[in-house]
């Protein structure tokens, strides 16, 4: 299996499970200001994707398939018949592939910060080449301007330091083959497949995947809804963590 997982077991054994997908280039790292929230109500399932943080780091490129396929053979290996998901920006694609792959196995669905189509592919090609000459350092000034907005830079430092050096630690032919992933996907054909309850949140200042990016996907994926967050760039989960947290709370709990 090319990825590594573990779980958060503080909910009560028959909670629902939760899996979390990752932005490229980040760890599990990048939910931890919502986990105290999420593994009280949820058996977390924490999921580092192929390339990333303890990951087999197989030679890219890698395909969204592949990646998809990677986390499918994780809840194939729990038995875990039907899933919530909440992913941001490479995690959500993962999870509109499972969800318009594999409807049966996505029950609640928050795709945050994320796009079903993420063009132009030379860029992301251009990237991976930066990457597996230079290394992920090359490009961390360039990640934090993506990141977090201006006014998140200069109050939270540290905090910007700290999620670098989940890129930073990345390795490089892990996040460059997921490069390659998203410069090959193009998942708006599959969205009306998904029959998941969707809940798309966008950050207002996202650079990444615009608000823009967030509306095609509820338009397309039946009965989902959009939240736009104020003062967000593309991880949000750390630059507005309670109104990320409040969101994926109150929509995966919904009426259970």
């Amino acid at each position: 299996m090319a990825t590594t997982w573990y779980g958060v077991d503080e909910a009560p054994v028959d909670a629902p499970v939760l899996v979390l997908g990752n932005s490229v280039g980040t760890t599990q790292g990048m939910w931890t200001p919502l986990i105290p929230a999420l593994a009280g109500r949820f058996r977390v399932l924490a999921v580092e994707t192929r390339g990333h943080d303890g990951s087999e780091v197989p030679p890219g490129p890698y395909s969204l398939d592949e990646l998809g396929a990677d986390f499918l053979a994780v809840l194939d290996e729990l038995r875990l018949e039907s899933v919530y998901f909440a992913g941001l920006s490479l995690g959500g694609m993962i999870g509109m592939w499972l969800a318009s792959t594999a409807p049966e196995r996505i029950e609640r669905l928050a795709l945050v910060c994320t796009s079903a189509y993420m063009p132009p592919a030379t860029g992301w090609i251009e990237r991976a080449e930066t990457v597996r000459a230079r290394g992920t350092g090359a490009i961390a000034e360039a990640a934090a301007g993506r990141w977090f907005t201006a006014g998140f830079r200069e109050r939270e430092p540290d905090a910007v330091k700290a999620a670098l050096m989940m890129l930073v630690s990345t390795p490089d032919e892990g996040y460059a083959g997921c490069c390659e992933a998203i410069a090959g996907m193009d998942l708006r054909a599959g969205l009306r497949r998904v029959t998941a309850d969707t809940l798309v949140i966008a950050g207002a200042d996202d650079p990444s995947a615009p608000p823009s990016h967030a509306e095609v996907i509820a338009s397309e994926i039946p009965g989902a809804r959009l939240q736009i967050v104020p003062d967000a760039a593309h991880l949000a989960t750390l630059e507005q963590p309670e109104a990320i947290e409040a969101l994926i709370v109150a929509h995966l709990e919904g009426s259970r």
